[in-house]
């Protein structure tokens, strides 16, 4: 077995990783770039670190998980982040997607309700020096009013519909990607966009995400 360690074998990894994205279907070159630039390594610990340059979700702290990386891709390309947008994540997680489109947009905002992985993915931020990203412990079903409204919205867990206070702070013209779906059958991945009169939905792929549960973690 080759040494994690060697830089050759990391290399090759991190370049068998990108090329996975791409063969899935990620093919914007912003979000090629900065996927690139930003180390999915940092962001998995514990027993699954040697897996980190893997297309595949993992388990991450407080029994949530780290996204798989091409669906990562997927809903930022879709999200069509623009150089001077705010951005509301809600599900911070191990914070490798905050991390992506702290990248692409000017400001970035990710909430999660486990103080723990706020916590650690604002030290990894600190880390990284991105200064553009401010996480808060919240219950991200009702997003952040007091900074709305965004230009984009990201939701990395489940809802069985998109969530009203969050499409009440989309701006016109803003766009939000959120999974759809009870937790234990297939979610769909929607495309929300904002209009004068309304909202339009596009319908993605197919995904299983944890699900958008109200409220906050038990402290941790």
């Amino acid at each position: 077995m080759t040494d994690a360690a060697d830089p050759d074998d990391l290399a090759e990894r991190k370049m068998r990783f990108i090329f996975a994205i791409r063969s899935r279907g990620v093919t914007d070159a912003r979000v090629l770039n900065a996927m690139e630039r930003v180390d999915r390594g940092p962001f998995v610990r514990g027993l699954f670190a040697d897996r980190a340059y893997e297309d595949m979700p993992l388990p991450i702290a407080c029994g949530q998980t780290i996204s798989q990386p091409s669906v990562v891709g997927l809903m930022t390309q879709a999200l069509q982040v623009q150089p001077r947008d705010t951005v509301l994540e809600v599900g911070t997680g191990s914070g490798y997607q905050a991390a992506i489109l702290s990248l692409l947009a000017r400001r970035v905002y990710t909430v999660d309700r486990h103080r723990r992985l706020v916590r650690e993915a604002s030290a990894l931020f600190r880390e990284l020096d991105l200064t553009n990203i401010t996480a808060i412990t919240a219950d991200g079903s009702h997003g952040l009013p007091d900074q709305a409204p965004f230009d984009r919205i990201v939701v990395t867990a489940a809802a069985e519909d998109p969530p009203g206070p969050l499409l009440a702070q989309l701006k016109i013209g803003g766009i939000m990607v959120v999974p759809v779906g009870q937790s234990d059958t297939v979610q769909v991945l929607i495309k929300v966009t904002r209009h004068e009169k309304g909202y339009h939905y596009d319908e993605l792929r197919q995904v299983r995400f944890v699900p958008l549960i109200e409220g906050l973690g038990q402290a941790d």
